[in-house]
């Protein structure tokens, strides 16, 4: 079982599907940065406050394993937890649908931090109100 210390609830829209009827590889991408945002600002930081102070959270490296499709009307969860691993900031983001908890998708998504154009060693991670 995962310490997950956060999860959203959404639901798939009819235009995210492909011609198969499933949601689009793409799409899923949305669902992850969509939860990892509601996470910090549930830790009361503003990413549009950051990136105005020059403060920069990148994606630098996204891994997703596809397990089960999700579907038009599809309710579902993001649950996420997070890790500090040297200069990076890891999301480790999982996607269940509701109506049977079927595991959808694991993702590892890495992050970085640039303050002033200039790639840091991640220690603004440590100053934002984050739980690891």
């Amino acid at each position: 079982m995962q310490d997950y210390i956060f999860e959203i609830q959404l639901k798939v829209r009819d235009y995210e599907c492909d011609i198969q009827g499933i949601v689009n590889n793409a799409v899923y991408q949305g669902y992850l940065e969509h939860a990892r945002h509601e996470y910090l600002q549930s830790r009361m930081i503003s990413f549009k406050e950051l990136t105005a102070k020059g403060i920069l959270l990148m994606v630098s490296r996204i891994e997703m394993d596809f397990k089960k499709s999700l579907t038009s009307g599809d309710t579902f969860q993001v649950k996420l937890r997070i890790e500090r691993q040297g200069v990076k900031l890891v999301f480790f983001e999982d996607i269940f649908r509701l109506s049977d908890q079927a595991l959808c998708l694991k993702a590892k998504v890495e992050v970085i931090a640039k303050i002033n154009d200039k790639l840091t060693r991640g220690e603004i991670f440590d100053t934002l109100n984050l739980e690891f």
